[in-house]
Protein backbone atom coordinates (compact mmCIF):
# COMPACT_ATOMS: atom_id res chain seq x y z
CA UNK A 1 0.00 0.00 0.00
CA UNK A 2 1.43 3.32 -1.04
CA UNK A 3 0.57 6.82 -0.14
CA UNK A 4 -1.11 8.63 -3.26
CA UNK A 5 -1.81 12.36 -3.84
CA UNK A 6 -3.73 13.64 -6.65
CA UNK A 7 -3.59 17.02 -8.97
CA UNK A 8 -6.27 19.12 -9.89
CA UNK A 9 -5.81 18.39 -13.50
CA UNK A 10 -8.54 17.54 -16.01
CA UNK A 11 -7.89 13.60 -16.34
CA UNK A 12 -7.62 13.62 -12.77
CA UNK A 13 -4.57 11.33 -12.47
CA UNK A 14 -2.82 10.30 -9.80
CA UNK A 15 0.99 9.91 -9.27
CA UNK A 16 3.33 9.48 -6.51
CA UNK A 17 4.20 11.93 -4.10
CA UNK A 18 7.99 11.74 -4.93
CA UNK A 19 6.79 12.31 -8.53
CA UNK A 20 4.58 14.98 -8.02
CA UNK A 21 6.90 17.16 -5.69
CA UNK A 22 9.63 17.02 -8.16
CA UNK A 23 7.66 17.71 -11.22
CA UNK A 24 6.08 20.98 -8.87
CA UNK A 25 9.69 22.52 -7.81
CA UNK A 26 11.09 22.44 -10.93
CA UNK A 27 7.94 23.90 -12.17
CA UNK A 28 8.01 26.86 -9.73
CA UNK A 29 11.66 27.29 -9.83
CA UNK A 30 11.74 27.80 -13.75
CA UNK A 31 8.50 30.39 -12.65
CA UNK A 32 10.89 32.21 -10.55
CA UNK A 33 13.76 32.22 -13.03
CA UNK A 34 15.83 30.32 -10.54
CA UNK A 35 17.92 27.77 -12.24
CA UNK A 36 20.83 29.89 -12.76
CA UNK A 37 24.18 28.97 -14.42
CA UNK A 38 25.68 32.23 -14.21
CA UNK A 39 27.44 33.54 -11.10
CA UNK A 40 24.89 36.13 -10.12
CA UNK A 41 22.71 35.39 -7.73
CA UNK A 42 24.66 32.42 -6.52
CA UNK A 43 26.40 32.60 -2.93
CA UNK A 44 28.87 29.95 -0.93
CA UNK A 45 26.87 29.52 2.02
CA UNK A 46 27.83 30.02 5.82
CA UNK A 47 25.06 28.38 8.43
CA UNK A 48 24.23 30.17 11.66
CA UNK A 49 23.48 27.66 14.68
CA UNK A 50 19.98 29.45 15.08
CA UNK A 51 16.49 29.23 13.93
CA UNK A 52 14.17 31.66 13.28
CA UNK A 53 10.33 31.34 13.39
CA UNK A 54 10.89 32.13 9.29
CA UNK A 55 13.82 30.47 7.68
CA UNK A 56 16.44 33.48 7.28
CA UNK A 57 19.42 34.48 5.22
CA UNK A 58 22.23 37.28 5.25
CA UNK A 59 23.47 38.23 2.22
CA UNK A 60 25.86 41.37 1.69
CA UNK A 61 24.53 44.67 0.71
CA UNK A 62 26.17 45.28 -2.32
CA UNK A 63 24.86 42.10 -3.33
CA UNK A 64 20.96 43.39 -2.14
CA UNK A 65 21.95 46.39 -4.33
CA UNK A 66 22.74 44.43 -7.35
CA UNK A 67 19.98 42.08 -7.56
CA UNK A 68 17.32 44.84 -6.41
CA UNK A 69 16.93 42.93 -2.72
CA UNK A 70 16.06 45.27 0.09
CA UNK A 71 15.86 44.05 3.62
CA UNK A 72 12.96 42.43 4.45
CA UNK A 73 12.14 41.09 1.17
CA UNK A 74 11.22 37.25 0.69
CA UNK A 75 13.54 35.53 -1.15
CA UNK A 76 13.51 32.22 -3.35
CA UNK A 77 16.63 29.95 -1.92
CA UNK A 78 17.47 27.05 -4.65
CA UNK A 79 19.67 24.24 -4.53
CA UNK A 80 19.35 22.14 -7.04
CA UNK A 81 15.65 20.86 -7.24
CA UNK A 82 14.88 22.19 -3.80
CA UNK A 83 13.88 25.48 -3.38
CA UNK A 84 12.09 27.28 -0.32
CA UNK A 85 11.07 31.05 0.51
CA UNK A 86 13.37 32.90 3.50
CA UNK A 87 13.21 36.40 4.62
CA UNK A 88 16.31 38.46 3.64
CA UNK A 89 18.40 40.77 6.02
CA UNK A 90 21.35 42.51 4.56
CA UNK A 91 24.70 43.75 6.38
CA UNK A 92 28.68 45.31 5.92
CA UNK A 93 30.22 42.96 8.03
CA UNK A 94 28.79 39.96 8.74
CA UNK A 95 29.28 37.95 5.49
CA UNK A 96 31.33 39.49 2.60
CA UNK A 97 30.27 39.92 -1.49
CA UNK A 98 29.03 36.44 -3.05
CA UNK A 99 28.74 34.72 0.28
CA UNK A 100 25.07 34.37 2.68
CA UNK A 101 24.61 33.32 6.48
CA UNK A 102 21.88 30.75 6.20
CA UNK A 103 19.35 29.88 9.70
CA UNK A 104 19.75 26.26 10.66
CA UNK A 105 16.15 25.26 9.47
CA UNK A 106 16.73 26.48 6.11
CA UNK A 107 20.16 24.15 6.22
CA UNK A 108 18.09 21.55 7.47
CA UNK A 109 15.09 21.54 4.95
CA UNK A 110 17.10 22.49 1.28
CA UNK A 111 20.57 19.64 2.91
CA UNK A 112 22.83 22.25 2.92
CA UNK A 113 26.46 22.10 4.54
CA UNK A 114 29.10 24.28 4.57
CA UNK A 115 30.33 25.66 1.08
CA UNK A 116 27.61 24.86 -0.77
CA UNK A 117 26.47 27.38 -3.36
CA UNK A 118 22.82 28.38 -3.39
CA UNK A 119 20.86 30.18 -5.69
CA UNK A 120 18.89 33.13 -4.50
CA UNK A 121 16.01 35.78 -6.05
CA UNK A 122 13.35 37.82 -4.56
CA UNK A 123 10.28 36.60 -5.13
CA UNK A 124 7.84 39.04 -7.15
CA UNK A 125 3.99 38.92 -6.65
CA UNK A 126 2.70 35.09 -6.72
CA UNK A 127 0.78 34.12 -9.55
CA UNK A 128 -2.14 33.00 -7.09
CA UNK A 129 -2.35 36.97 -5.78
CA UNK A 130 -5.28 38.06 -7.74
CA UNK A 131 -7.04 35.02 -5.85
CA UNK A 132 -6.03 36.72 -2.89
CA UNK A 133 -7.07 40.05 -3.53
CA UNK A 134 -10.35 38.72 -5.00
CA UNK A 135 -11.32 36.78 -1.65
CA UNK A 136 -10.01 39.66 0.55
CA UNK A 137 -12.18 41.85 -1.31
CA UNK A 138 -14.97 39.23 -0.50
CA UNK A 139 -15.48 37.84 -3.98
CA UNK A 140 -16.14 34.48 -4.36
CA UNK A 141 -13.51 31.95 -5.47
CA UNK A 142 -13.40 28.93 -8.09
CA UNK A 143 -11.61 25.28 -7.18
CA UNK A 144 -9.00 25.96 -9.45
CA UNK A 145 -8.24 29.32 -7.92
CA UNK A 146 -8.23 28.13 -4.13
CA UNK A 147 -6.15 25.05 -5.55
CA UNK A 148 -3.71 27.65 -6.76
CA UNK A 149 -3.18 29.58 -3.84
CA UNK A 150 -3.06 26.80 -1.47
CA UNK A 151 -0.60 25.43 -3.66
CA UNK A 152 1.97 28.57 -3.12
CA UNK A 153 0.85 28.99 0.39
CA UNK A 154 2.47 25.42 0.54
CA UNK A 155 5.60 26.18 -1.80
CA UNK A 156 6.37 29.09 0.86
CA UNK A 157 5.53 31.82 -1.91
CA UNK A 158 3.63 33.86 0.79
CA UNK A 159 4.65 35.52 3.32
CA UNK A 160 3.00 35.95 6.83
CA UNK A 161 1.46 38.80 6.08
CA UNK A 162 -0.91 37.74 3.11
CA UNK A 163 -1.52 34.25 4.92
CA UNK A 164 -2.72 36.43 7.92
CA UNK A 165 -4.84 38.43 5.43
CA UNK A 166 -6.34 35.41 4.11
CA UNK A 167 -7.24 34.17 7.43
CA UNK A 168 -8.75 37.69 8.73
CA UNK A 169 -10.67 37.89 5.71
CA UNK A 170 -12.99 34.75 7.02
CA UNK A 171 -13.82 36.85 9.53
CA UNK A 172 -14.88 39.53 8.15
CA UNK A 173 -16.13 37.85 4.85
CA UNK A 174 -17.35 34.45 5.50
CA UNK A 175 -16.16 31.64 2.80
CA UNK A 176 -19.34 30.04 0.93
CA UNK A 177 -20.32 26.37 1.40
CA UNK A 178 -19.24 26.03 -2.22
CA UNK A 179 -15.61 28.25 -0.93
CA UNK A 180 -15.35 25.85 1.81
CA UNK A 181 -15.38 22.94 0.36
CA UNK A 182 -12.63 23.73 -2.15
CA UNK A 183 -10.59 24.95 0.67
CA UNK A 184 -10.63 21.70 2.46
CA UNK A 185 -10.22 19.90 -0.89
CA UNK A 186 -6.86 22.22 -1.90
CA UNK A 187 -5.69 21.33 1.89
CA UNK A 188 -5.51 17.91 1.36
CA UNK A 189 -4.57 17.73 -2.05
CA UNK A 190 -1.59 19.86 -1.66
CA UNK A 191 -0.16 17.04 0.95
CA UNK A 192 0.10 13.24 1.33
CA UNK A 193 -3.02 11.27 1.80
CA UNK A 194 -2.76 7.63 3.53
CA UNK A 195 -4.89 5.68 1.64
CA UNK A 196 -5.85 1.72 3.58
CA UNK A 197 -7.82 -0.87 2.53
CA UNK A 198 -10.82 -0.62 4.23
CA UNK A 199 -12.89 1.90 5.64
CA UNK A 200 -11.24 4.26 7.92
CA UNK A 201 -13.28 5.95 10.85
CA UNK A 202 -11.93 8.54 13.32
CA UNK A 203 -13.45 10.57 16.68
CA UNK A 204 -12.44 14.33 16.74
CA UNK A 205 -12.85 16.79 19.34
CA UNK A 206 -12.73 20.60 18.89
CA UNK A 207 -10.50 20.86 22.44
CA UNK A 208 -10.53 23.49 24.40
CA UNK A 209 -11.37 21.22 28.04
CA UNK A 210 -8.24 20.65 29.92
CA UNK A 211 -8.13 16.89 30.87
CA UNK A 212 -10.01 15.85 27.25
CA UNK A 213 -6.63 14.23 25.69
CA UNK A 214 -7.29 10.81 27.58
CA UNK A 215 -10.63 10.10 26.21
CA UNK A 216 -9.18 8.92 22.86
CA UNK A 217 -6.98 6.29 24.70
CA UNK A 218 -10.39 4.93 25.99
CA UNK A 219 -12.58 4.92 23.01
CA UNK A 220 -10.01 4.29 19.96
CA UNK A 221 -9.42 1.02 21.79
CA UNK A 222 -13.22 0.28 22.18
CA UNK A 223 -13.86 0.95 18.31
CA UNK A 224 -11.00 -0.88 17.26
CA UNK A 225 -12.22 -4.00 19.28
CA UNK A 226 -15.19 -3.87 17.67
CA UNK A 227 -13.32 -4.89 14.44
CA UNK A 228 -13.31 -1.21 12.80
CA UNK A 229 -10.18 0.28 11.98
CA UNK A 230 -9.63 4.20 13.47
CA UNK A 231 -6.26 5.00 12.59
CA UNK A 232 -6.29 8.34 15.15
CA UNK A 233 -4.43 11.38 14.38
CA UNK A 234 -3.59 14.57 16.60
CA UNK A 235 -1.53 17.23 16.75
CA UNK A 236 0.76 18.26 20.20
CA UNK A 237 -0.92 20.33 22.28
CA UNK A 238 -0.37 24.14 21.59
CA UNK A 239 -2.28 26.35 23.94
CA UNK A 240 -3.39 23.47 26.52
CA UNK A 241 -1.78 21.36 29.01
CA UNK A 242 -1.99 17.98 26.80
CA UNK A 243 -2.53 16.78 23.37
CA UNK A 244 -3.62 13.06 22.59
CA UNK A 245 0.19 12.99 20.91
CA UNK A 246 1.73 14.08 23.92
CA UNK A 247 -0.51 11.51 26.04
CA UNK A 248 -0.17 8.78 23.92
CA UNK A 249 3.64 9.31 23.96
CA UNK A 250 3.90 8.67 27.54
CA UNK A 251 3.15 4.92 26.84
CA UNK A 252 4.36 4.55 23.07
CA UNK A 253 5.89 5.88 19.80
CA UNK A 254 3.84 8.22 17.80
CA UNK A 255 5.35 9.38 14.96
CA UNK A 256 5.38 7.28 12.06
CA UNK A 257 5.48 7.19 8.14
CA UNK A 258 2.79 6.23 5.77
CA UNK A 259 4.22 2.87 5.51
CA UNK A 260 4.47 2.14 8.70
CA UNK A 261 1.02 3.01 9.51
CA UNK A 262 -0.41 1.20 6.90
CA UNK A 263 1.36 -1.98 8.54
CA UNK A 264 0.17 -1.03 12.21
CA UNK A 265 -3.74 -0.67 11.38
CA UNK A 266 -3.35 -3.84 9.06
CA UNK A 267 -2.30 -5.43 12.59
CA UNK A 268 -4.33 -4.31 15.03
CA UNK A 269 -6.83 -1.78 13.50
CA UNK A 270 -6.30 0.75 15.98
CA UNK A 271 -3.34 4.00 16.04
CA UNK A 272 -3.02 6.65 18.02
CA UNK A 273 -0.57 9.01 16.23
CA UNK A 274 0.93 12.59 15.84
CA UNK A 275 0.44 13.87 12.46
CA UNK A 276 3.10 16.42 12.06
CA UNK A 277 5.33 13.94 10.63
CA UNK A 278 3.39 12.74 7.76
CA UNK A 279 2.84 16.17 5.77
CA UNK A 280 -0.85 15.90 5.81
CA UNK A 281 -2.79 19.25 4.72
CA UNK A 282 0.64 20.98 5.53
CA UNK A 283 -1.07 24.55 4.58
CA UNK A 284 -3.07 24.00 7.83
CA UNK A 285 0.40 24.04 9.87
CA UNK A 286 1.12 27.21 8.47
CA UNK A 287 -2.66 28.65 9.32
CA UNK A 288 -2.91 27.29 12.57
CA UNK A 289 1.15 29.11 13.14
CA UNK A 290 -0.37 32.34 12.54
CA UNK A 291 -3.77 32.11 13.80
CA UNK A 292 -1.60 31.81 17.13
CA UNK A 293 0.24 34.30 17.04
CA UNK A 294 -2.47 36.81 16.04
CA UNK A 295 -5.08 35.55 18.36
CA UNK A 296 -7.73 34.52 16.00
CA UNK A 297 -9.49 31.32 15.29
CA UNK A 298 -11.92 31.81 12.28
CA UNK A 299 -14.47 28.93 12.87
CA UNK A 300 -14.47 27.92 8.83
CA UNK A 301 -11.06 27.22 9.32
CA UNK A 302 -10.97 25.59 12.66
CA UNK A 303 -13.87 23.17 10.18
CA UNK A 304 -10.98 23.20 7.25
CA UNK A 305 -8.17 22.16 9.45
CA UNK A 306 -10.06 19.11 11.36
CA UNK A 307 -11.70 17.99 7.97
CA UNK A 308 -9.01 18.16 5.59
CA UNK A 309 -6.69 16.21 8.08
CA UNK A 310 -9.24 13.36 8.35
CA UNK A 311 -9.58 13.35 4.64
CA UNK A 312 -5.57 13.16 4.64
CA UNK A 313 -6.37 9.98 6.54
CA UNK A 314 -9.05 8.45 3.95
CA UNK A 315 -11.46 9.22 6.73
CA UNK A 316 -14.84 8.07 5.57
CA UNK A 317 -17.18 7.83 8.67
CA UNK A 318 -16.66 10.80 11.70
CA UNK A 319 -17.67 11.75 14.66
CA UNK A 320 -17.19 15.18 16.01
CA UNK A 321 -17.40 15.99 19.40
CA UNK A 322 -18.17 20.10 20.47
CA UNK A 323 -17.83 20.30 24.39
CA UNK A 324 -19.99 23.09 25.28
CA UNK A 325 -20.15 24.98 28.63
CA UNK A 326 -18.32 27.81 30.68
CA UNK A 327 -14.74 28.06 29.68
CA UNK A 328 -15.35 25.88 26.84
CA UNK A 329 -14.29 26.92 23.01
CA UNK A 330 -17.71 26.80 22.68
CA UNK A 331 -20.08 28.55 25.67
CA UNK A 332 -23.50 28.04 24.36
CA UNK A 333 -25.73 24.86 23.09
CA UNK A 334 -26.61 27.62 20.04
CA UNK A 335 -23.54 28.66 19.21
CA UNK A 336 -22.51 24.79 19.27
CA UNK A 337 -25.57 23.85 16.92
CA UNK A 338 -24.16 26.93 14.67
CA UNK A 339 -20.94 25.19 14.33
CA UNK A 340 -22.33 21.71 14.34
CA UNK A 341 -24.29 22.72 11.00
CA UNK A 342 -21.04 23.56 9.33
CA UNK A 343 -19.56 20.37 9.89
CA UNK A 344 -22.68 18.83 8.67
CA UNK A 345 -22.86 20.73 5.35
CA UNK A 346 -19.66 19.91 4.62
CA UNK A 347 -19.60 16.23 5.04
CA UNK A 348 -22.41 16.37 3.08
CA UNK A 349 -20.00 18.16 -0.07
CA UNK A 350 -16.99 15.79 0.91
CA UNK A 351 -19.01 12.54 1.02
CA UNK A 352 -17.87 12.11 4.68
CA UNK A 353 -20.68 10.34 6.82
CA UNK A 354 -20.79 12.25 10.57
CA UNK A 355 -22.30 12.71 13.70
CA UNK A 356 -22.05 15.37 15.81
CA UNK A 357 -22.00 15.48 19.62
CA UNK A 358 -22.52 18.25 21.43
CA UNK A 359 -21.12 17.29 25.30
CA UNK A 360 -20.95 18.94 28.83
CA UNK A 361 -17.60 21.22 28.85
CA UNK A 362 -17.99 22.78 31.46
CA UNK A 363 -15.11 21.39 33.83
CA UNK A 364 -12.00 19.29 33.50
CA UNK A 365 -12.47 15.69 31.89
CA UNK A 366 -11.84 13.35 34.35
CA UNK A 367 -9.26 13.78 37.60
CA UNK A 368 -5.85 14.82 35.73
CA UNK A 369 -4.58 17.43 33.43
CA UNK A 370 -1.25 16.76 31.96
CA UNK A 371 0.22 14.15 29.75
CA UNK A 372 1.58 11.60 32.65
CA UNK A 373 -1.41 12.34 34.67
CA UNK A 374 -3.35 11.65 31.75
CA UNK A 375 -1.99 8.80 30.69
CA UNK A 376 -2.06 7.07 34.03
CA UNK A 377 -6.03 8.18 34.36
CA UNK A 378 -6.63 6.05 31.20
CA UNK A 379 -4.74 2.92 31.78
CA UNK A 380 -6.05 2.55 35.15
CA UNK A 381 -9.72 3.65 33.84
CA UNK A 382 -9.15 0.60 31.15
CA UNK A 383 -7.73 -2.26 33.36
CA UNK A 384 -10.54 -1.35 36.05
CA UNK A 385 -13.36 -1.11 33.79
CA UNK A 386 -13.88 1.93 35.74
CA UNK A 387 -13.33 5.68 36.64
CA UNK A 388 -14.48 9.14 36.47
CA UNK A 389 -17.73 9.21 35.04
CA UNK A 390 -17.60 12.24 33.16
CA UNK A 391 -14.36 10.52 31.54
CA UNK A 392 -15.74 6.60 31.58
CA UNK A 393 -19.35 8.00 29.98
CA UNK A 394 -17.83 10.49 27.48
CA UNK A 395 -15.51 8.12 25.55
CA UNK A 396 -18.29 4.98 25.70
CA UNK A 397 -20.40 8.05 23.98
CA UNK A 398 -18.19 8.56 21.62
CA UNK A 399 -17.32 5.50 20.46
CA UNK A 400 -20.67 4.30 20.73
CA UNK A 401 -21.60 6.82 17.89
CA UNK A 402 -19.00 5.57 15.64
CA UNK A 403 -20.10 1.85 15.80
CA UNK A 404 -23.67 2.97 14.76
CA UNK A 405 -21.58 4.85 12.13
CA UNK A 406 -19.44 1.81 11.41
CA UNK A 407 -22.51 -1.09 11.15
CA UNK A 408 -21.16 -2.23 14.33
CA UNK A 409 -24.53 -1.37 16.20
CA UNK A 410 -28.04 -0.70 14.83
CA UNK A 411 -29.23 3.13 15.74
CA UNK A 412 -30.26 3.59 19.74
CA UNK A 413 -27.41 0.63 20.39
CA UNK A 414 -23.88 2.25 20.14
CA UNK A 415 -23.51 2.95 23.55
CA UNK A 416 -24.55 -0.52 25.23
CA UNK A 417 -21.98 -2.22 22.68
CA UNK A 418 -19.21 0.55 23.37
CA UNK A 419 -20.12 -0.57 27.19
CA UNK A 420 -19.92 -4.17 26.67
CA UNK A 421 -16.68 -3.35 25.05
CA UNK A 422 -15.10 -1.37 28.24
CA UNK A 423 -16.61 -3.64 30.46
CA UNK A 424 -15.86 -7.13 29.43
CA UNK A 425 -11.87 -5.78 29.04
CA UNK A 426 -11.82 -6.26 25.22
CA UNK A 427 -10.91 -2.41 25.10
CA UNK A 428 -8.00 -3.07 27.31
CA UNK A 429 -6.61 -5.96 25.22
CA UNK A 430 -6.55 -4.29 22.13
CA UNK A 431 -4.67 -1.22 23.89
CA UNK A 432 -2.30 -3.30 24.99
CA UNK A 433 -2.25 -4.34 21.00
CA UNK A 434 -1.81 -0.41 20.26
CA UNK A 435 0.76 -0.30 22.55
CA UNK A 436 2.78 -3.44 21.64
CA UNK A 437 2.05 -2.28 17.48
CA UNK A 438 3.35 1.37 18.22
CA UNK A 439 6.87 0.26 19.68
CA UNK A 440 5.75 0.41 23.58
CA UNK A 441 5.59 -1.83 26.79
CA UNK A 442 2.03 -3.18 26.61
CA UNK A 443 2.11 -4.67 30.06
CA UNK A 444 2.86 -1.24 31.67
CA UNK A 445 1.11 -0.67 34.65
CA UNK A 446 -0.30 2.79 36.30
CA UNK A 447 2.36 2.60 38.82
CA UNK A 448 5.32 3.06 36.03
CA UNK A 449 4.49 6.14 34.63
CA UNK A 450 6.78 8.22 36.49
CA UNK A 451 5.00 11.86 37.38
CA UNK A 452 6.23 14.97 38.23
CA UNK A 453 8.62 14.41 41.51
CA UNK A 454 7.73 17.51 43.32
CA UNK A 455 4.25 18.36 44.50
CA UNK A 456 1.49 20.73 46.41
CA UNK A 457 -1.59 19.81 47.44
CA UNK A 458 -4.45 23.06 47.52
CA UNK A 459 -6.66 22.24 50.54
CA UNK A 460 -10.55 23.60 50.75
CA UNK A 461 -10.51 27.01 53.36
CA UNK A 462 -13.80 25.76 54.31
CA UNK A 463 -16.64 23.31 54.97
CA UNK A 464 -18.63 23.67 51.45
CA UNK A 465 -19.47 22.59 48.31
CA UNK A 466 -17.40 22.87 45.04
CA UNK A 467 -19.78 25.03 42.85
CA UNK A 468 -17.09 26.14 40.04
CA UNK A 469 -13.94 24.53 38.57
CA UNK A 470 -12.32 27.39 36.04
CA UNK A 471 -11.10 25.40 32.81
CA UNK A 472 -8.56 28.11 31.86
CA UNK A 473 -7.11 28.16 35.27
CA UNK A 474 -6.42 25.00 35.55
CA UNK A 475 -4.69 24.70 32.21
CA UNK A 476 -2.68 27.45 33.13
CA UNK A 477 -1.51 26.39 35.98
CA UNK A 478 -0.98 22.76 34.45
CA UNK A 479 0.37 24.87 32.21
CA UNK A 480 3.11 26.53 34.52
CA UNK A 481 4.19 23.41 36.28
CA UNK A 482 5.92 22.73 32.59
CA UNK A 483 2.96 20.23 30.99
CA UNK A 484 3.06 19.54 28.27
CA UNK A 485 6.77 19.40 27.58
CA UNK A 486 7.40 17.80 31.26
CA UNK A 487 5.35 15.16 30.66
CA UNK A 488 4.75 13.96 34.32
CA UNK A 489 4.12 18.09 35.27
CA UNK A 490 0.09 18.86 35.65
CA UNK A 491 -2.41 18.67 37.78
CA UNK A 492 -4.77 16.04 39.69
CA UNK A 493 -8.05 17.11 40.77
CA UNK A 494 -9.70 15.29 43.83
CA UNK A 495 -13.43 17.22 43.86
CA UNK A 496 -15.47 18.00 40.95
CA UNK A 497 -18.30 20.30 40.84
CA UNK A 498 -20.80 19.01 43.30
CA UNK A 499 -18.67 17.51 45.64
CA UNK A 500 -19.52 18.32 49.39
CA UNK A 501 -15.70 19.05 51.33
CA UNK A 502 -14.55 20.15 54.72
CA UNK A 503 -12.11 22.10 55.76
CA UNK A 504 -8.73 20.91 54.76
CA UNK A 505 -9.85 18.80 52.73
CA UNK A 506 -7.87 18.17 49.46
CA UNK A 507 -8.87 19.95 45.96
CA UNK A 508 -6.21 19.49 43.74
CA UNK A 509 -2.44 18.26 44.00
CA UNK A 510 0.13 20.17 41.54
CA UNK A 511 2.71 18.21 40.01
CA UNK A 512 6.34 19.04 38.55
CA UNK A 513 9.51 18.16 37.73
CA UNK A 514 11.02 21.21 38.25
CA UNK A 515 10.73 23.32 42.00
CA UNK A 516 11.19 26.45 40.31
CA UNK A 517 8.17 25.78 37.77
CA UNK A 518 6.03 24.59 40.41
CA UNK A 519 6.43 27.48 43.10
CA UNK A 520 5.66 29.63 39.92
CA UNK A 521 2.33 27.63 39.46
CA UNK A 522 1.51 27.84 43.38
CA UNK A 523 2.48 32.17 42.89
CA UNK A 524 -0.68 31.28 40.24
CA UNK A 525 -3.79 29.95 42.21
CA UNK A 526 -3.56 33.23 44.41
CA UNK A 527 -4.31 35.29 41.17
CA UNK A 528 -6.67 32.40 39.15
CA UNK A 529 -8.07 30.40 42.06
CA UNK A 530 -9.40 27.25 39.82
CA UNK A 531 -11.83 25.57 42.42
CA UNK A 532 -14.56 27.39 44.30
CA UNK A 533 -15.73 25.83 47.67
CA UNK A 534 -18.91 27.98 49.04
CA UNK A 535 -20.57 27.55 52.06
CA UNK A 536 -24.40 28.52 53.17
CA UNK A 537 -23.02 32.02 54.35
CA UNK A 538 -22.27 34.00 51.24
CA UNK A 539 -22.15 37.31 53.11
CA UNK A 540 -22.96 39.12 56.21
CA UNK A 541 -23.86 42.80 56.70
CA UNK A 542 -22.96 45.19 57.91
Amino acid sequence: MRSLKRRLNPSGGVTTLKVYITLRRKSICHKHGVFMTASKGTYRVKIVDANFDKPLIIIHESDAREQGITHGDSVLVTVGDKFRSASVATSLTMTSPGECLISRNLAVELGLREGDLVGVKALGLPSSFSVLKKRISGEKLTERELYAFLKEVVDRVYGDAEIAAFLLSQLYNPLSDEELSYLIRAMVETGVKVKFEEVAHDIHSIGGVPGNSKVALISVPIVASAGLLIPKTSSRAITSPAGTADTMEVLARVDFDVNEIVSIARKVKGLLLWGGKLFMAPADDIFVNIERRIAIDPVQQMVASILSKKLAMSVEKLVIDIPVGRGAKVASTVEAEKLASIFLRQAGLLGVSIKVALTYGGQPIGTTVGPALEAWEALTTLIERKGSKSLVDKAILLAGLLLELGGRAPPGAGEGAARELFLSGRAYEKFKEIIAAQGGNPEVKPSDIPLGKYTYTVKSPLEGAVTHIDNAAITLIARACGAPHDKGAGVKLHVKVGYRVNKDDPLMTLYSNSESRLDSAIRLLAENPPIVVEGMLLKTLP
